[in-house]
């Protein structure tokens, strides 16, 4: 009986080694997963925000041109902010569909993607 308890705690103590080795692989595939959807994320919210600079910039240039065009600046600016107006209302009713699902189903396919 004795000879069996050196090969039972030898069994205990490769269990245990494997129970951490697995939690420790599984706390590193995690922080590899958020790391990589914060950084998805990270680099989507510079791509927008530079675009909205470029977008900024364009809409000044076109409400001027459209002011200069009607003989007042100002109804350029009203004119361009009716159009936004507009581009509002429409995806205010349309967000869920076009905004909160798809950002919800990218999240998601980031963070199931076992491929990697």
């Amino acid at each position: 009986m004795k000879e069996n308890v050196p090969e039972v705690e030898k069994l205990f103590g490769l269990v245990e080694d494997y129970s951490k080795t697995s939690i420790e692989l599984f706390k590193l595939q995690a922080i590899n997963k958020y790391a990589e959807v914060f950084s998805i994320v990270t680099s989507k919210i510079i791509i927008v925000l530079i675009a909205s600079f470029f977008a900024i910039c364009l809409n000044i240039a076109l409400a001027l041109w459209i002011g200069e065009m009607l003989g007042k600046i100002y109804y350029g600016f009203f004119i361009v902010s009716a159009f936004y107006l507009i581009i509002a209302l429409i995806v205010w009713i349309f967000k869920k569909l076009w905004i909160e699902e798809p950002l919800q189903n990218s999240i998601i396919d980031n963070l199931m993607d076992t491929t990697n």
